[in-house]
């Protein structure tokens, strides 16, 4: 098996701006596998909050090179590689080698009939009024993820929620909120019909989420990145975020989802921001999932020249040309 790795760079159309931070382009590393004639790839921007990046993970694959040519299998890249990034991409281009080498499709292979997917439009970081126009804007968008932080989050949501009283309204606080302004807010939340709060409050600091029943839904982001976390999880959210780049890959992520759908806890998709080739394993677990948030390429300048298709906020599934 050939391996080759490559480096793309993706301009934002306007700023990304999170609790965290903010961004103007990112860095996303592609793997390319070639075996017998056909060739699987898979794409990774990597957690950043664990210290990953393109460069980070395309070390950490290069280290295996030897093993991952030899004819590594998703099984053995599992084993060789801890969940993160770089196995997302190792792991969702040798889905796709699988299908190609076997001339079928993802669909066929886990016997799933794929429908269009409605994903959210997420609104950065900004004055209330800014976040309120570009609500606006996106009248065509039923489904609207909030970035919010600490600062008058009840006053951005109350002016996108006044320009939009339509839209479904989803928030995402990337761990910024303390469990005091959330229980402050709770009722308000509701008030304003808040369909779910992701990750309100740090990694770890979530302990203090255990025994209080929120009056709306709660959805663990960064809290979750495999299985391995589901007990700390279920008894503190109602929701898991699963995205591909925390779980090591679509392998891992399709198992999260069905321990997560055994314990009755609720489920969305998400991305850490790439191209519609980032895009296309996480639609498959879309197929599983309440909300969507797959509009990392629509919040680029750029995508693959053979892109996933979007039509207002309804995805259609990947065409074969890009994955699966």
């Amino acid at each position: 098996m050939k391996l080759e790795l490559s480096f793309d760079r993706w301009e934002m159309r306007r700023p990304f701006v999170t609790s965290q931070g903010g961004l103007s382009s990112i860095e996303t590393l592609t793997v390319q596998l070639e075996h017998g004639g056909a060739r699987g790839w898979g794409e990774a921007l990597g957690v950043d909050y664990r210290g990953e990046d393109a460069r980070t993970m395309g070390d950490q694959i290069e280290e295996l090179r030897r093993e991952i040519e030899l004819g590594a299998d998703r099984t053995t890249v599992a084993r060789l590689l801890p969940p993160g990034g770089a196995r997302n991409a190792l792991d969702c281009a040798l889905w796709d080698l699988e299908a190609k080498t076997a001339a079928t499709s993802i669909w066929r292979r886990l016997a799933v009939e794929p429908r269009p997917l409605t994903t959210a439009y997420t609104l950065s970081l900004a004055a209330p009024a800014a976040m309120a126009a570009e609500a606006a804007a996106h009248h065509d968008y039923p489904i609207l993820k909030l970035k919010l932080d600490a600062d008058e989050p009840l006053a951005r949501l109350a002016a996108v929620r006044a320009e939009r009283p339509d839209a479904v309204l989803l928030v995402d606080a990337n761990g910024g909120w303390t469990l005091d302004l959330l229980q402050q807010i709770a009722t308000r939340l509701a008030e304003l019909v808040v369909a779910m709060v992701e990750q309100p409050l740090p990694p770890g600091a979530d302990d203090e989420l255990a025994g209080w029943s929120s009056p709306v839904t709660l959805c663990a982001d960064e809290s979750c990145q495999t299985r391995d976390e589901l007990d700390h999880v279920a008894a503190r959210y109602d929701m898991v975020n699963v995205k591909l780049d925390k779980t090591g890959g679509l392998t891992e992520g399709l198992a999260l989802a069905d321990a997560c759908r055994q314990r009755g806890l609720e489920l969305m998709v998400g991305n850490m921001l790439g191209s519609s080739l980032a895009m296309a394993p996480a639609f498959v677990i879309g197929q599983l999932c309440r909300f969507v948030d797959l509009d990392g390429p629509l919040l680029q300048a750029s995508d693959r020249q053979e892109a996933i298709r979007y039509e207002g906020a309804v995805m259609q599934p990947p065409p074969r040309a890009l994955w699966g």
